[in-house]
């Protein structure tokens, strides 16, 4: 369907109001076993809502505008809901922070690209990007990634992998100035590194949506993220439980936790692939990717400074070895500007190779 409609698919917007009756649902009667099933219903059909609105946003404001507003948006919302289950928690979840970005940044950076990666060379043989806007994009999550995630464990003013409150504010703070930075170049002085070149999606050459749809879209946008949120909150008891219950280690949580907030951005860049627009479909994969870790890194730092709460930042050896191994390949795919099939088959088998460690340490 082209994003140009002058009214949205009933569908957008009931599946967002039934997620919201299905939310007060399960805040007025907690623990119902019947009620689970139901919110992880409500749960996807808020998620597919969210896609189709954020798509149509985008094609309003255009590239790279477009892929900013689902990127910060969801990285919002992922913040919300690391500080809300972290503070829940106390102590015991000081590293689900460090967990959950990791994970993001796996799962976007060999999952999601490698999906974009496969599916756009299965159905294009070959794709062309931007490579100038990739290696920017890497150069900074790289810098992000290893500061933020591997520095900790080598500093000597507090043990382990847990930062002093000084080095805590300053890892905010150049998280910010890296991610602000990228923002400039992406959306001001660089734009034309980030433009789709060409497509032979209907959706690209069509004219934007009205401003009314648009407006429409991006408040039903706001809703759909806020409601997966609280439905994600409200199912994490029972994906905890169940993740002890299989014997699997407790950062299976974040995974789960990152796989629920990036949903929307996944099918959207998937989609986009798909229609041959890889180049909007990495700006919202690895824009993602840098949202995550550039915003969510300083809101953190400064909730655990305020309260005085312990913040796990450094991995362990064995994901320090699989970040450098998802930079150094991605580096190497993203870099000439053209992909085939066999990057995307390379992502994939990281992935894979991240999610079953994860599972059997």
């Amino acid at each position: 369907m082209a994003l140009t409609s002058n009214k949205l698919p009933a569908w957008t917007i009931w599946a967002p109001l039934a997620a919201a009756a299905t939310l007060g649902l399960g805040l007025a009667m907690p623990g119902q076993g019947w009620l689970i099933a139901l919110m992880a219903a409500a749960l996807a059909g808020a998620v597919f809502s969210a896609v189709h609105h954020a798509e149509v946003v985008a094609h309003k404001v255009g590239e790279p505008f477009g892929t900013l507003v689902l990127a910060i948006a969801v990285t919002v919302i992922e913040v919300a809901l690391i500080v809300s289950v972290m503070l829940s928690s106390g102590p015991e979840k000081a590293g689900l922070a460090r967990d959950t970005v990791f994970a993001a940044v796996m799962i976007i950076c060999s999952g999601i690209v490698g999906l974009c990666l496969f599916v756009g060379g299965l159905h294009h043989r070959e794709q062309a990007f931007q490579a100038p806007g990739a290696n920017a994009t890497m150069a900074v999550l790289a810098a992000l990634l290893v500061l933020t995630m591997v520095l900790p464990n080598y500093t000597s003013s507090s043990p382990g992998p847990v930062l002093t409150s000084a080095q805590l504010a300053f890892s905010g703070v150049m998280s910010l100035v890296l991610y602000g930075s990228f923002v400039f170049v992406q959306i001001i002085r660089h734009r034309d590194y980030f433009l789709v070149e060409g497509s032979s999606d209907e959706n690209v050459h069509a004219p934007p949506p009205p401003a009314r749809i648009a407006t429409v879209s991006a408040l039903l946008l706001l809703v759909c993220l806020v409601l997966v949120v609280g439905l994600a909150k409200l199912l994490s008891p029972s994906v905890e439980a169940a993740v002890l219950n299989a014997g699997a280690p407790a950062a299976v949580v974040g995974i789960v936790i990152a796989a629920i907030v990036l949903l929307p951005e996944g099918l959207a860049a998937l989609r986009a692939a798909r229609a041959d627009r890889i180049q909007t479909s990495l700006n919202l994969a690895l824009g993602s990717a840098l949202a995550s870790i550039g915003l969510t890194i300083p809101t953190v730092a400064v909730v655990f400074i305020w309260i005085g709460q312990p913040l796990e930042l450094g991995l362990g050896a064995k994901d320090m070895l699989l970040l450098v191994l998802t930079l150094v390949v991605s580096s190497l795919t993203l870099g000439m500007g053209r992909t085939t099939i066999l990057q995307g088959v390379v992502h994939l088998v990281i992935f894979a190779a991240y999610l079953f460690l994860s599972i059997v340490p």
